[in-house]
């Protein structure tokens, strides 16, 4: 654990999902409707640096990554190793979850202590904390908190670095890895870089939890090696790669009180029986050949990749039954086949394998990370399973495409997919809590520096309508996902009322242009049309602003990482590039990275073309807080420019710009934005100028006055999740909708989210048809 099937027709993976779960756009409630099927909705997301103690600076890094819950489930417990701390959070109310403060682990030994697992035992919350002074002395302890005081009752010298931690259902024993994790940087005799074996060599800690007192509870250690260091012939008859060094991870204990612990860097898995400590099973995980998967780092999404015989390294692991034992293959240094399996602990065999479609899941929903493509994909890394209202459900989490798939587990051998749902950056807990019908996702990536922060989220099981995906792909024809993400700009097709364009922007090399089909719930990517040069190669467009001509064809606002690389690009309709119009010297000289956002156009009864674009930021020789509105006259090839005055902002570091235009009747319609996000989000709103019939005249800009159309901010926190920062697409379809997207970046310092709103009519919105 670090701190640090494909379907068929137009029903590719994200389509099957939402006729399973009937998810819809963001605005929807979660309200009960009999006969609809139970499915999660997200109810609340809580940033864990709300729960920081008293003058911490809000920027340190504070994160939430195991999570544990009381037995009422009104109380949820939380490791925050990079606070050296365990968190508290009152969920009594899931849709508003409250900080109850944190307990430092510098009360109970040293400030540099650091908390790996937690888990509750009736009234005492047990905290697994790591105190090793390097990786050949590591140590650790298992701390017991009464839960009513927030006082130590209890602590147990573990002798080794410890990793997870699992109570039995009985509440007779608990079961803690003592992982004594390799360095990746150092070098064993003979090896190479990280390679193991690295001693001292790990184990498992069996706790008796006998008697009312703590004071009573006893340790009993399960050696995984021999007593003089060699290996075990059951971890070497099943092939475990260096089974001297067998590293557990993760813990599980089924209802008969049998273990299984990963063994995650030696690629297998082993079965203790707790009464006895006795090992009496131990497996490899063996290896997976995966084809249809993206493995190039390049900035396409190309699901023609493949990888051979890659070990799983499975890194948690669940009991499904008493039987089957369920898997996140997320691999460590030399696997991870970006799946799960079922094995069957009887055998050691595989069961199930999830093959590519876990991975197709992330290419679906948007959250494909291309960064991640060459390493391990989307790297599965948690898994959880239990039982709602009679159905057994099993969760796996992505830790790079920042997502939780759910399963139907009734047949273990073979899981039927469900729905996913949608995370912060890095989930690592899941936490079922079905006495009260929720699932809680702990997240443990955190940077404020990039307003990417660590939380907690609540969904609820219920036959609502949950609020996500908004937006899922089909497949290409042939049982592939179109890929997509970073749609940052919308424009209505002609002449199909309810068909958009969208764009692709510089998150991926070559630019292509999508087609969504908003008739359906969720919105569809139905085409993807890759964008060329005049030669007729792709090109790699910063596309942000996209309109399609009714004369047939396409206009490009092209922003620049420089200001001269700003331009107007028109395409045919084939998308090979025809034009290229370049932005005015003067204004493109006063551009820094934000320049255009926005493109539409109109075309009068004599076939003249106007084209207008935004501005995102100032050109340099403006007055503070005015960006500009061009004009471009297309048979004229001239350009003219108006004025549109910003609003303000007092937070550091943040700014106020324009993410989009679009026409509405003699209007033009903009999307005015912050760059924050999260609960810190304040500015997301469309607003209208009337557009000017003639071109500017000389002289200074000329101040469009602008009318509040909608404040989207409202509709962006309905999700329930972190609120988008990136509202950047904006149209009215020929069917007289409006609709807004935002940008998720690629996943890339971002939840990876893409929130499609459907804001009403074009009269409800800005009060005409």
């Amino acid at each position: 654990m670090t701190v640090r099937r494909t379907l068929t027709a137009l029903t590719a993976a994200g389509v099957a999902a939402a006729s399973l779960t009937g998810a819809t756009s963001a605005s929807a409630g979660g309200h009960h409707h009999p006969g609809k099927p139970l499915a999660f909705d997200r109810v609340a997301t809580y940033p864990v640096f709300q729960n920081r103690p008293a003058g911490e600076d809000p920027a340190s890094p504070t994160v939430a990554e195991i999570s544990t819950v009381t037995p009422d489930g009104r109380t949820l417990i939380y490791t925050d190793a990079l606070g050296r701390r365990i968190g508290f959070l009152d969920i009594s109310r899931a849709d508003k979850p409250r900080g109850l403060g944190t307990l430092s682990l510098a009360q109970l030994g040293d400030a540099e202590d650091e908390p790996t697992s937690v888990s509750v035992v009736g009234k005492y919350v047990l905290v697994v904390v790591n105190t090793s002074r390097s990786y050949t002395e590591p140590s650790g302890r298992l701390d017991v908190i009464e839960l009513a005081t927030r006082k130590r009752v209890a602590s147990f010298d573990l002798g080794g670095q410890p990793d997870s931690i699992a109570i039995s259902k009985d509440q007779r024993y608990a079961a803690i890895a003592i992982e004594n994790e390799r360095d990746e940087e150092a070098t064993p005799p003979g090896g190479d870089e990280g390679d193991l074996p690295q001693l001292p060599a790990g184990f498992v800690q069996i706790v008796d939890l006998t008697g009312r007192s703590p004071a009573n509870w006893r340790l009993r250690p399960v050696p995984l090696t021999a007593a003089d260091g060699t290996a075990l012939p059951a971890l070497v008859a099943a092939g475990i790669t260096e089974p001297t060094d067998p590293e557990p991870e993760y813990v599980s204990i089924n209802g008969r009180n049998q273990l299984a612990v990963t063994l995650q860097e030696n690629n297998g898995i082993a079965l203790v029986d707790l009464p006895t400590g006795r090992i009496t099973k131990v497996f490899g995980a063996g290896t997976a050949t995966v084809s249809g998967i993206d493995t190039k780092k390049d900035g396409v999404i190309d699901l023609t990749g493949s990888i051979t015989d890659v070990p799983r390294e499975p890194d948690a692991v669940a009991w499904v039954d008493d039987r089957y034992l369920a898997t996140a293959n997320e691999g460590d240094w030399r696997g991870g086949s970006r799946g799960w399996s079922v094995f069957d602990s009887r055998t050691g065999a595989v069961a199930w394998d999830a093959g590519n479609t876990f991975e197709r899941l992330a290419v679906t929903y948007g959250l494909h990370n291309e960064d991640r493509a060459a390493k391990k994909g989307t790297e599965p890394e948690g898994v959880a399973v239990a039982e709602y209202d009679g159905v057994r459900y099993g969760f796996v989490g992505s830790e790079r495409s920042n997502f939780v798939a759910v399963y139907d587990l009734s047949n273990p051998t073979r899981p039927v997919f469900r729905q996913v749902l949608p995370s912060t950056n890095g989930p690592e807990g899941l936490l079922p809590i079905p006495s009260r019908g929720l699932i809680a996702i702990s997240s443990e990536e955190d940077d404020a520096s990039v307003n990417v922060r660590a939380s907690v989220s609540l969904y609820q099981l219920g036959r609502g309508t949950p609020a996500f995906p908004t937006v899922v792909s089909a497949n290409d024809g042939q049982g592939t996902p179109i890929g997509w993400g970073a749609l940052g700009a919308l424009s209505a097709v002609p002449g199909k009322p309810d068909q958009l364009y969208s764009v692709t922007d510089a998150a991926y090399s070559s630019t292509r242009i999508l087609t969504i089909d908003a008739e359906r719930t969720p919105a569809v990517v139905t085409g993807a049309l890759p964008v060329r040069d005049a030669a007729g190669q792709p090109v790699g467009y910063d596309a942000e602003g996209v309109f399609a001509r009714p004369q047939g064809g396409f206009w490009l606002a092209v922003e620049g990482a420089k200001g001269p690389e700003n331009k107007l690009v028109r395409l045919d309709a084939a998308g090979v590039t025809k034009q290229v119009v370049p932005l005015p010297a003067d204004v493109a000289g006063g551009l820094a990275k934000q320049g255009l956002e926005g493109v539409t156009a109109t075309t009068d009864r004599s076939g003249r073309e106007i084209v207008w674009v935004a501005v995102q930021r100032e050109v340099a020789t403006d007055p503070a807080g005015v960006v500009r509105l061009g004009r471009y006259d297309v048979q004229a090839g001239t350009w003219s420019w108006y004025g549109y005055q910003l609003g303000s902002t007092s937070v550091p570091g943040d700014w106020i710009g324009l993410s989009e235009i679009t026409v509405v009747g003699d209007r033009l319609a903009v999307i005015e934005r912050d760059k924050l996000n999260g609960p810190n989000a304040a500015l997301k709103r469309v607003y209208t100028v009337p557009m000017p019939s003639t071109a500017a005249t000389a002289g200074p800009l000329r101040i469009l006055p602008k009318t509040l159309a909608v404040d989207v901010l409202p509709a962006l926190r309905e999700t329930n999740g972190w609120t988008q920062e990136k509202l950047e697409g904006l149209t009215v379809a020929g069917n007289g909708q409006v609709y807004a997207i935002t940008d998720n970046d690629a996943v890339q310092d971002a939840t990876g989210e893409t929130v499609f709103l459907r804001l009403g009519t074009a009269r409800k919105v800005f009060g005409r048809g």
